[in-house]
């Protein structure tokens, strides 16, 4: 997909072959992500793991979008936590200044998810670093669909896990560039 400054990253529609979802409840938090990687209608990799563990295994990210450009962006990431230790919410917001303001950086055509044991954040190339209201969050082409999931069935599964692995399901029945390949990544508090 060529640059285009006008795009928008936050339009979930450009976003082929990911399913990205955060759920913090009862002292945990998860990062699930499915494992299709797609080109158009073609399923390239079912296998893909777009969930990581980053700062020495302190901050859970999942990613959409390029895999080089997300890969970038959690190097830039991890350098911003050890310019600023246990600050979370500091370091996304240095990283999307960055990625805002940056030429390089502001052609990198991916989301992230981050989360740590007490904070989440979705950071975009519009300079965004939000985090979720109901402590859910999701990212990616299946992303509306996973993140409606578990909104629907949060106040029936009390554990952050099966609330996720259940909403992943559901997404995975629905998107065409979802699979039910998953890479789970938990902290807890």
């Amino acid at each position: 997909m060529p640059y285009n400054p006008a795009h928008d990253y936050a339009d979930a529609s450009q976003w082929r072959g990911t399913t990205i979802l955060s759920v913090r409840k009862n002292g945990k938090v998860v990062i699930i992500g499915d494992g299709q990687v797609s080109a158009g209608n073609t399923v390239m990799k079912g296998n893909a793991r777009k969930v990581r563990r980053i700062a020495g295994g302190h901050v859970i990210a999942g990613f959409a979008g390029a895999t080089a450009d997300a890969f970038a962006l959690l190097e830039r990431l991890e350098s911003k936590l050890e310019q600023h230790p246990t600050q979370l919410a500091r370091a996304c917001v240095e990283l999307a200044k960055d990625w805002r303001t940056d030429k390089y950086l502001r052609q990198l055509q991916a989301m992230l998810i981050v989360a740590d044991k007490d904070e989440t954040y979705v950071l975009t190339g519009n300079g965004d670093v939000v985090e979720p209201q109901d402590g859910i969050i999701a990212i990616g082409s299946g992303g509306n669909y996973a993140y409606s999931a578990a909104l629907a069935i949060s106040e029936y599964e009390k554990d952050a896990e099966t609330l996720a692995r259940k909403s992943m399901a559901i997404a995975d029945k629905i998107c065409v560039f979802t699979n039910s390949n998953l890479t789970v990544e938990i902290l807890e508090s």
